[in-house]
């Protein structure tokens, strides 16, 4: 009987893998912008593109490589950006936001309260993902939120 666990102690069932141009570059920036921390790096043979990294933020692991021609999957870019984004929850979602935009990453929504209790802000990274931080600041009943969503709505104009 194999005593090999069929799914690796700290990983979750559902890990995010990063498809990327340059990813050298980038987990190194995830490591400035995001605070991430390199578990592991597999270089490819040409010694030049990497074939996988795990990289660590928090409780949670995501794996990343370079774009490989013929294996059907396509980079993101800052002109064509991943349709996929990340939440991420933080301590503090202010620093956490300045930190990316100070490492390069472009605003796309500064921090700010929302309705249904949580602070977030959203950066794109320079490598073509979205990034939203998150701190959660009020515990609100489902009746509060279901409130506070109409009231949002109407604010923007919206029928709840």
């Amino acid at each position: 009987m194999s005593t090999v666990k069929p799914i690796p102690d700290g990983v979750s069932t559902v890990t995010p893998n990063l498809t990327l141009k340059h990813c050298s570059t980038a987990l190194e920036w995830y490591q400035r912008g995001l605070g991430a921390e390199q578990i592991m790096n597999m270089p490819a043979p040409d010694g030049q593109s990497v074939w996988h990294a795990e990289m660590r933020i928090g409780t949670s692991i995501f794996y990343a490589n370079d774009e490989m021609p013929g294996m059907g999957c396509a980079a993101p870019s800052p002109e064509r950006r991943s349709s996929v984004g990340f939440w991420l929850w933080v301590t503090d979602c202010d620093a956490a936001f300045k930190r990316a935009v100070d490492a390069g990453a472009t605003a796309a929504m500064p921090p700010a309260d929302m309705f249904w209790g949580d602070r977030t802000g959203t950066i794109h990274d320079p490598f073509g993902y979205s990034w939203t931080f998150a701190t959660h600041i009020k515990d609100l009943t489902p009746d509060q939120t279901r409130q506070a969503g109409e009231d949002f709505a109407r604010q923007m104009g919206m029928k709840p």
